[in-house]
C-alpha cells in the first residue's frame, strides 16, 4: 500500500504512566484515541473539529508533522505533503499521554508515507528518544500494560495483554504541564531510598501479574518516587482516593504527571464506580476506561489494517 492508494487512518490510544511507583517505566494503554485521517495534498495542512485542538498550528509547524518530518529526515526520506484531519478524545495536559500519542502518530505517519519500513522496536526507540522514557509511548505503540527501561540509548519493553482491570479517570478542568509537575521532583535519591522505591515498584508488577489487586493498590499508595512531591499540586487527590476506595476501587494513583487521578477497579465494577465519582465530584469529569490491547494502527478507510 502507498499513499497514492487514497486516504488512510492512523489511530493511537491514550496512556497512563507510572501507576504509582512505576515511575517512567510502567504504562497502560487506554481506550481513548487520537485519530488522523490522511490524504496526499499540495501542501502540509492540519485541521480539526475538536474544540481543544483548534488553536494548534495548521501547517507543518504542527507537532505531529514536525515529528514525521524529523523521523523521515533521520532515514533520508522526503515526505509528500499531506492534508490531515486530526481528532482526539484524549484531554490535553491532563496526564493521559496526549503528547506521547502525538509522537507515535508522527512516527507512524512518516513510516507509512515515506515507506521506511520501521519495525515496532525501531518506532519505540525513536519515540523514547523524543519522550525521554518508554512508558507512555510504549503503551500507545504496543497496547496493554507495558513495562520498559531506557538506558544508554537502548530501550527494552515487555507488553502484557493477559491482564484485565477497569479504571475511572477523575479529570479536572484545569491542566498541568508535565514540565511544571517534574519541577517539584527531587534531583537525586539516596541509595537506601532508591532500593526501597524500586522494591515497591517490583512488588506492584508482581501483584498486577498475579492479579492480587489488593496488594497492587497497596503498592500504588507506597510510591516514594514522585507522588509525595506532586500531590500538593493536586489538592483534591487525597479526597478522591479515600472516596474511590470506599466505593470499590482497589487502588488509586496519579495518571502520569497529573492532574488526572486514576482509580483502578476489578473488571465489571467500573460503571458503578464511575457513577459514584460523577455524583460526588460534579465539577470534574469521571470517565470509565478500559485497557486498549491493540496499540497504534494504520488502516485504510475500509478499516483493513495495513500495518
Amino acid at each position: 500500500m502507498t499513499l497514492t492508494d487514497g486516504k488512510f487512518v492512523i489511530q493511537v490510544p491514550a496512556s497512563s504512566a507510572n501507576l504509582g511507583p512505576g515511575f517512567d517505566s510502567i504504562g497502560v494503554a487506554l481506550d481513548l484515541f487520537l485519530n488522523l485521517e490522511v490524504e496526499k495534498s499540495e501542501k502540509w495542512e492540519c485541521y480539526s473539529t475538536s474544540e481543544e485542538l483548534k488553536d494548534l498550528p495548521t501547517d507543518e509547524q504542527h507537532f505531529i508533522i514536525q515529528i514525521a518530518l524529523q523521523t523521515a529526515n533521520k532515514y533520508g526520506r522526503e515526505l509528500y505533503p499531506c492534508k490531515i484531519k486530526v481528532e482526539s478524545d484524549i484531554p490535553l495536559a491532563r496526564g493521559l499521554g496526549s503528547s506521547a500519542s502525538a509522537i507515535i502518530a508522527g512516527i507512524e505517519l512518516a513510516d507509512y508515507v515515506g515507506a521506511i519500513g520501521l519495525s515496532k522496536k525501531e518506532k519505540l526507540l525513536l519515540a523514547t528518544e523524543i519522550e525521554g522514557h518508554p512508558d507512555n509511548v510504549g503503551a500507545s505503540l504496543y497496547g496493554g500494560l507495558v513495562i520498559g527501561s531506557y538506558q544508554q540509548g537502548e530501550v527494552e519493553v515487555v507488553s502484557i495483554s493477559d491482564i484485565s482491570f477497569e479504571m475511572v479517570a477523575v479529570i479536572p478542568k484545569e491542566s498541568l504541564l508535565t514540565k511544571d509537575s517534574r519541577g517539584v521532583l527531587p534531583i537525586e535519591f539516596s541509595y537506601h531510598d532508591s532500593i526501597r522505591a524500586s522494591s515497591i515498584a517490583n512488588v506492584l508488577v508482581g501483584a498486577l501479574l498475579s492479579k492480587n489487586w489488593e496488594l497492587a493498590g497497596k503498592m500504588m499508595e507506597k510510591d516514594i518516587f514522585h507522588q509525595p512531591y506532586r500531590k500538593p499540586l493536586i489538592p483534591f487527590y487525597d479526597d478522591v482516593a479515600i472516596f474511590a476506595k470506599a466505593e470499590g476501587a482497589f487502588g488509586v494513583a496519579l495518571s502520569g504527571a497529573g492532574p488526572t487521578v486514576l482509580c483502578f477497579c476489578e473488571k465489571g465494577k467500573g460503571k458503578l464506580l464511575q457513577q459514584s465519582l460523577k455524583t460526588a465530584y460534579p465539577d470534574m469529569t469521571a470517565k470509565m476506561l478500559s485497557i486498549d490491547f491493540t496499540g497504534s494502527t494504520v488502516s485504510q478507510l475500509n478499516n483493513c489494517i495495513v500495518k
